[in-house]
């Protein structure tokens, strides 16, 4: 059987891609540190793809496949929404869309060290048997977690045969924008409309809605998106236009926008 040629990774970028194809061959390329994200497996000296859709790159050197599913598969430093479902006394499962919960300890906030364990008492309505509900003190602030809490966090950890394990709290220790969502609605959407929302520069969709309306927007890769504005009939212009986005091009985008604008204006 003939060998495949061999094509160089700048023509495969922004390229669709399948299971099998070999992307990089590293015994042809000079020595650097390469980062492959979800659809990507080393195997040898050869980089294969594992799941179809389209090569991405970003500066300085990595490469994932970017496809659009309903199903989430985990990767470290992905930033997801979870719904928690259910309250341990020294963790919590968190629903992320993946394989299986997903596991957020206890002392993966911002202020909570081993010296200072989080002192848990149960909160108002809920009963210390069943665990519905609990109270995390730490040294800085009192966040409250029950069942259906919805979370911005940040996975941490994918090991075989294990729960991801997430975190409320960046590289630093710092809480920045993680941690519980109140209010707002969340939309259930497809892991690629998520990574059009979050790409750069700004999608179109995203762009023309933040010149006209206040609203705040979380986005998880995980294919969910939580909206919240002062007025509910943002909300739902906002919801709305962003369900309406993922089959359009920027042009179409832009005109969705203007279309939506003006019933409001």
């Amino acid at each position: 059987m003939e060998e495949k040629t061999s094509t160089t990774p700048k023509s495969l970028i922004n390229q669709t891609v399948v299971p099998g194809d070999v992307v990089l061959d590293l015994s042809k390329m000079a020595e650097l540190t390469i980062k492959l994200g979800s659809g990507l497996r080393q195997d040898g000296d050869v980089i294969s793809v594992t799941k179809a859709g389209k090569l991405r790159f970003t500066k300085p050197n990595k490469y994932w496949v970017e496809g659009s599913h309903k199903r989430y598969v985990p990767c470290v430093e992905d930033h997801v929404l979870g719904i928690v479902v259910e309250c341990r006394a020294d963790n919590f499962l968190v629903d992320i869309k993946g394989p299986t919960l997903a596991v957020l300890p206890v002392m993966a906030f911002e202020g909570v060290i081993r010296r200072n364990i989080p002192r848990f008492e149960a909160c108002l309505g809920a009963t210390p048997v069943r665990r519905e509900s609990w109270c995390l003190s730490s040294a800085r602030r009192k966040v409250q977690l029950k069942i259906g809490t919805l979370l911005y966090a940040r996975v941490v950890k994918t090991n075989a045969g294990m729960n991801p394990e997430l975190s409320c709290t960046d590289a630093n220790g710092k809480a920045a924008e993680f941690g519980p969502l109140k209010e707002g609605y969340m939309i259930e959407t497809s892991t690629g409309l998520s990574r059009m929302l979050l790409s750069t520069p700004t999608c179109p969709i995203l762009e023309g809605l933040g010149k006209k309306l206040s609203f705040e927007i979380a986005v998880g890769l995980n294919g969910r998106v939580w909206v919240n504005a002062e007025s509910p009939s943002t909300v739902i212009l906002v919801s709305n236009a962003i369900m309406k986005s993922e089959s359009l091009s920027a042009a179409q985008q832009k005109i969705t926008v203007d279309k939506l604008l003006q019933r409001v204006q």
